[in-house]
């Protein structure tokens, strides 16, 4: 049974989910506008394009090299993007190919250690401007604000589920251990 069966099920207020909407089209603009990503870059002296941040994430995040074909469905854009990216990426010294063990026609790409210092690097300004906005809040908020958040995405994960598409596993939570 998901927590979705189990949960009783109420009407929803059609204001609170308009200001959600609007929250949430704030939110992903802070995160994804270029001015913060040139900033972030220059701040931790790493040297790579906005678009490729998100795929070299995913990367430094799995457990083994993935094929291109997995990270086009997990970014949910079309193969040969995935291609292009992958090769700024390579030529930037950021991740390599290697064999599929499975099929070695195929290949697989991961990670370099260049590339995993390169996608720390952002993602460690992005937090310290993170604890510096939200330096106000208290812990019991912020643990709140981050429960919620891993709730609302894990229902919106079933309910596209529930309409036929597949959600990405890359945003499963996984709890710290």
């Amino acid at each position: 049974m998901t927590r979705a069966e189990a949960t009783p099920r109420h009407e929803v207020d059609a204001g609170h989910i308009v200001e959600l909407e609007r929250v949430l089209a704030r939110v992903a603009y802070l995160l994804t506008r270029v001015r913060t990503h040139d900033l972030a870059v220059a701040e931790c002296g790493v040297i790579i394009d906005r678009a490729s941040v998100p795929l070299l994430r995913i990367l430094a995040d799995a457990e083994e090299p993935m094929r291109l074909g997995e990270l086009a469905v997990r970014l949910g854009v079309e193969a040969p993007h995935v291609s292009r990216q992958i090769q700024r990426l390579e030529k930037a010294g950021y991740v390599q190919r290697v064999a599929d063990p499975v099929d070695r026609r195929a290949q697989r790409v991961g990670p370099t250690p260049e590339g995993r210092v390169a996608v720390d690097a952002v993602r460690d300004v992005m937090r310290s401007w993170m604890s510096e906005a939200l330096a106000d809040w208290s812990s019991e908020d912020l643990k709140a604000l981050a429960v919620l958040n891993h709730r609302m995405v894990d229902d919106f994960l079933d309910h596209t589920e529930s309409l036929g598409e597949p959600s990405s596993p890359r945003y499963r939570r996984v709890d710290p251990a």
